[in-house]
């Protein structure tokens, strides 16, 4: 399911990242990748906060919606 169905503090680790290739590449500079365990924080303006590895990020729901745990 995509990264948008988790609640506020959920925790799951990430299966697959979909998107164009530099898509892909911005969101595993931000330690968007698969493997690592993303927790949901909350949604602001249509932006998804997350917590990956001890910071928050902010990605936009259409990134957030590429993002399967």
């Amino acid at each position: 399911m995509p990264l948008t169905m988790l609640k506020s503090g959920e925790e799951k680790s990430i299966k697959k990242v979909g998107g164009k290739e530099e898509t892909r590449q911005f969101l595993a500079k931000l330690g968007l990748f698969p493997g690592s365990h993303v927790t949901v924080v909350n949604e602001i303006g249509g932006n998804v906060i997350v917590n990956i590895k001890e910071s928050r990020v902010a990605v936009s729901r259409e990134m957030a919606a590429k993002i399967m745990v």
